[in-house]
């Protein structure tokens, strides 16, 4: 691994032994490159690796030819206090031992978008026999369950910025006025609705995201969107693909999770930064939530490209978020 001593930096340039260090993530049940995976298990095959309950840490870095490498290692608390320095703006020198290494993988599966000074561009190295294909990150041009969970990851990071755009379901502690979302007053009296307007939830976050789709507001029981009329209906009478058929579908298979638990990370609870309330990201075939405990949830489908589609905190949505904060897995 290359140091902070710009000899030896310098020595290490052409080098192919050696590693420049760019950035790191964590791959624990708790905290993984959800890009990986829907789950921790997941992530880890997708590297080759076994999913020990310990964790690994991943260095992504060049060596002296400009390569990109992806390093395995299992000293996780070393890796931890790296990306909290950086995150805190500390300048950290993070230099795993040898004997710690578990993979040398090629490429990164994530996009880095730094480099090392003084060697060539990042390229993939030359592949030998018996190599695994280089890693690479998911492209931007196309939506699949990687860009769907990077998605997810973006909501969760700018919660605030998605919910202030969803007018039309009250903030925690406040009660609706009047009908929500413009629904009919003789439909809507007496329940809660469940779902948001389609009017639009939040502008393009850069994640692959826009807002959610003209699907209207319906009253309906819970945090079930379901309409009170029966499905829609397109102008020429005949029925239409109602996008929050897969929304009903995500709701279904996280209240089995509570009956049956899913693979670990599947569901994963963090600390948010607004009065300790906790968001959470849980995942699923085809599908990616992401809540608050106390308030509504996200939901974003393989199906629907690009889109955010918001459920509203009902009577049965706060029970399922409480079972799912409670059996969920937490950084440590």
């Amino acid at each position: 691994m290359a140091g902070t001593d710009p000899s030896a930096e310098a020595e290490a340039v052409g080098d192919a032994d050696a590693l420049f260090v760019l950035t790191a993530a964590l791959l624990t049940p708790a905290r993984f490159p959800s890009v990986l995976g829907d789950d921790y298990p997941a992530a880890c095959a997708a590297l080759g690796l076994e999913p020990y309950a310990e964790g690994y840490g991943l260095v992504f870095g060049q060596d002296g030819l400009g390569a990109r490498w992806t390093v395995v290692v299992d000293d996780v608390s070393l890796v931890a206090v790296a990306i909290s320095s950086w995150d805190c703006g500390m300048a950290y020198d993070l230099s795993p031992a040898e004997h710690t290494m578990v993979a040398g993988l090629p490429g990164w599966p994530l996009a880095v978008v730094t480099r090392a000074p003084g060697v060539p561009a990042p390229h993939d190295p030359e592949p030998e026999e018996g190599d695994p294909a280089p890693l690479v990150p998911p492209s931007g041009d196309e939506w699949g369950p990687a860009q769907r969970r990077l998605g997810a990851d973006e909501v969760a990071l700018q919660w605030a910025t998605w919910r202030a755009r969803v007018s039309d379901v009250p903030p925690p502690g406040e009660q609706p006025k009047g009908p929500v979302g413009g629904a009919d007053p003789a439909v809507g009296t007496g329940t809660d609705p469940a779902l948001g307007s389609g009017a639009g939830v939040a502008p393009d976050t850069g994640a692959g995201v826009t807002p959610g789709v003209g699907a209207g507001t319906a009253p309906g029981t819970g945090e079930d969107p379901v309409r009170a009329e029966g499905a829609p209906v397109a102008p020429g009478g005949g029925a239409v693909h109602d996008p929050y058929d897969g929304v009903r579908r995500a709701l279904d298979e996280l209240r089995r999770y509570l009956v049956e638990p899913p693979p670990v990370g599947r569901v994963r609870s963090v600390a948010g930064a607004e009065g300790g309330v906790r968001t959470l990201r849980a995942d699923g075939p085809g599908w990616s939530l992401v809540a608050r405990a106390d308030d509504m949830a996200f939901v974003l489908l393989d199906e629907l490209p690009g889109e955010v589609l918001p459920v509203a905190r009902g009577a049965r949505l706060p029970a399922l978020l409480a079972g799912l904060d409670a059996m969920a897995v937490r950084p440590s």
